[in-house]
């Protein structure tokens, strides 16, 4: 089989949440931003017993994705559950302490009992890079590699002396406390259409996760066969893992889900089209639901994600439920019901 012919017969489905606190288009009504945080460990809790395997919260800083901190959001959550595994989607390394991003992860990871997980991206913010004191975008991709590359080290060695160009060196230093999962927590690396950062995941034999964006799965399929063509070359082709994020709205019929989604799909795009409009086909909710969104019935949703995981060859999808306003009443029907139908079909397919 080569790097660009690839089917998979199993995807595990998670759930991603990007915590926007948005008001309710149908109501008028803007939960707080401690309501949502209460919610997103609610969901957390009833994606477990609906049989996701994973959740990932994404870090925005200053802005109306209200979650700056998710691994200390991780933790609550990790208290109030059992099996799910809990990371970051993602973590903007370039702009933090390697040591205190590598602490914190093997932290969650001794809470969780062994469920931690991170998924890094070097961001392409300016007004957050500026924030956290860097001053040029070109250091963003350097930063990112060398912390990288350090966060890796210091979860897997027992003492690091080490000297770069970012931080002050260290000497000797062991981390505590050490992470349960070894050699260390699952790492994903964040990329897009760039080439350097599936080159990087395929030079360190790392997973691979595409971005939440409003392009068409089809368009990543170059990056992914690079990546997978990296991996193999390197000796990783049996730890190949992509990722792909899309957004999900499941009623019973395809009708009822297109009437009850749109207005919420609908809010959430004018936002977030602000801040991660590249390279999008459209914003037209027709046009979507056919690429980046999948709304329908189960039996179409089961369709439409498995499509997407033999196009890519994923082996875990990360959908997005909880955005624009949309009532936790709903988003609890919506994780149920692709509890009870869809992730078993998916696990068959």
């Amino acid at each position: 089989m080569g790097a660009a012919d690839y089917r998979r017969t199993v995807v595990d489905l998670g759930l991603l949440s990007l915590l926007d606190v948005l008001a309710d288009p149908a109501t008028g009504v803007q939960p707080s931003t401690a309501q949502r945080y209460h919610g997103l460990v609610r969901m957390a809790v009833t994606a477990e017993e609906a049989g996701f395997c994973a959740l990932g919260v994404g870090e925005h800083h200053f802005s109306h994705y209200a979650l700056p901190s998710p691994f200390l959001v991780l933790s609550h959550a990790a208290a109030a559950t059992k099996t799910i595994e809990l990371g970051t989607s993602v973590t903007l390394l370039a702009n933090a302490d390697p040591v205190r991003i590598a602490e914190d992860l093997a932290t969650l990871d001794v809470l969780s009992d062994g469920r931690a997980e991170a998924t890094f991206a070097r961001g392409v913010d300016l007004n957050t890079m500026h924030a956290f004191g860097i001053e040029s975008i070109d250091e963003l991709r350097p930063r990112f590699e060398e912390h990288l590359r350090l966060v890796l080290r210091l979860l897997t060695e027992e003492e690091v002396t080490w000297e770069g160009n970012f931080r002050a060196p260290l000497d000797k230093v062991h981390l505590e406390p050490r992470p349960v999962q070894q050699p260390h927590p699952r790492i994903n690396i964040g990329g897009g259409l760039s080439t350097v950062s599936a080159d990087l995941a395929g030079d360190l034999g790392l997973p691979f996760v595409l971005p939440s964006l409003f392009r068409f799965p089809d368009e990543y399929r170059a990056i992914v066969d690079r990546y997978r063509e990296r991996m193999i070359a390197n000796g990783f082709g049996d730890k190949v893992s992509v990722t792909f994020p899309c957004y999900l709205h499941v009623a019973p019929t395809s009708q009822e889900a297109r009437r009850r989604w749109q207005p919420y799909f609908e809010n959430y795009v004018q936002f977030a089209s602000m801040v991660r409009s590249a390279g999008a086909r459209s914003f037209e909710f027709d046009t979507l639901i056919e690429g980046p969104a999948v709304c329908g019935s189960p039996a179409e949703a089961v369709e439409r994600l498995a499509g997407m995981a033999e196009l890519l060859g994923l082996d875990r999808l990360l959908v997005l439920i909880d955005a624009g306003g949309i009532p936790m009443h709903l988003v609890d029907e919506v994780l149920s019901l692709v509890g009870a139908e869809v992730i078993p079909a998916l696990r068959r397919s």
